[in-house]
């Protein structure tokens, strides 16, 4: 069994910032990529950052500059700073993990999601 869980999320006003975590546990050998992605209110699923397991990071336009994802290899977590937070950011945060598990089979693995609201 392999478990994702995020934290971190919240209400915070236009401008501030939010540290959110993501800690991947159980049958794990090895994780490779992780990322983030969100769903905003009637939209679909979009990436927002991944980074590789050697730190190489990728990250969606709208975001540039004002958020940071990183990692802990040690302790299978990931990180999103973001800050400098609008309205258009209030989304449901999803982390996700390529990772190989102990049959030694790599799969993709989901969190359950975090709920961050911009107000204006």
């Amino acid at each position: 069994q392999v478990q994702l869980v995020e934290s971190g999320g919240g209400l915070v006003q236009a401008g501030g910032s939010l540290r959110l975590s993501c800690a991947a546990s159980g049958s794990i050998v090895r994780v490779n990529t992780m990322g983030w992605y969100r769903r905003a209110p009637g939209k679909q699923r979009e990436l927002v950052a991944t980074i590789t397991r050697g730190g190489t990071t990728n990250y969606a336009d709208s975001v540039k500059g004002r958020f940071t994802i990183s990692r802990d290899n040690a302790k299978n977590t990931v990180y999103l700073q973001i800050s400098s937070l609008k309205p258009e950011d209030t989304a449901v945060y999803y982390c996700n993990a390529d990772l190989m598990n102990s049959k030694l089979r790599s799969e993709v693995y989901w969190g359950q999601g975090t709920q961050v609201t911009v107000s204006s």
